[in-house]
């Protein structure tokens, strides 16, 4: 099983001041990846508290995936951080810095330019398709800038990096409260201790006798096993309650 951590670096998320759009999308593309993510931070603009968030979840994960902290002013701090979590200096990264000269057309970046091409020793480079700047890795550190649009281009360039076993998911959309049939999942878990099981109540008001009332989400890395339990759970719905599996 791979594992990921996911560190949400900003004081604008911590203020509210921004709202954070990245943690939903990491969410999906590691859970289609296989990816099981076990811890989410979000951590000020402040290279210690980066520091040892970074070195604790590189000890404890799989992967683990930043984001924001990486652009070119005095609150840009994540590459120091991700440096003093390894205890390597900060360098220009040639490779990075000849990129950016590429795309000023040969103009030599001016010191705020330059930073961005500040990295950790020993860091390396994914290229990103239509960006100058690729995604940055250190060990098993993945450093994704934080606006959504480049952060999503980033990680689509990077996806086969975070590798994983899928899941097989069912939904079963029922009319009937989740009282009504709580004992029947406990009793289907008893049957089948491996599934994992959800079970959410819609959250808003009906509109006609078709919407469900409840929604049940079955999943396992084994598409037999979660089949068999989804035929379980069916036959344990009271009649008439079954809207559809999809």
């Amino acid at each position: 099983m791979s594992t990921a951590g996911i560190l949400i670096i900003g004081n604008e998320i911590l203020s509210g001041k921004v709202q954070d759009e990245n943690t939903p999308y990491f969410l999906r593309e590691l859970r289609l990846q296989g990816v099981d993510v076990r811890a989410v931070h979000v951590v000020p603009d402040e290279i210690e508290q980066i520091a040892q968030e970074v070195r604790g979840f590189s000890a404890r994960f799989d992967y683990v995936l930043t984001s924001g902290g990486v652009g070119p002013t005095h609150d840009d701090l994540t590459m120091d951080g991700v440096a003093a979590a390894f205890g390597v200096d900060l360098v220009v990264h040639a490779e990075m810095a000849d990129q950016l000269r590429k795309a000023l057309r040969g103009t030599e970046p001016n010191p705020s330019q330059l930073k961005m091409c500040m990295l950790p020793r020993g860091a390396g480079l994914i290229s990103t398709p239509d960006l100058w700047f690729p995604l940055v890795h250190v060990r098993n550190v993945y450093i994704f800038p934080g606006i959504p649009r480049l952060l999503q281009a980033k990680f689509e360039s990077a996806r086969s990096c975070f590798k994983g076993q899928p899941y097989y998911l069912r939904r079963v959309y029922v009319r009937c409260m989740e009282s009504d049939i709580a004992q029947d999942l406990h009793d289907l878990l008893a049957d089948f201790p491996e599934l994992l099981l959800g079970s959410y109540p819609r959250t808003t008001a009906r509109t006609s006798e078709s919407d469900y009332v409840t929604m049940l989400t079955l999943e396992s890395r084994d598409e037999a096993y979660m089949l068999r339990a989804v035929d379980s759970l069916v036959a344990r719905i009271p009649d008439g309650s079954l809207l559809h599996v999809d």
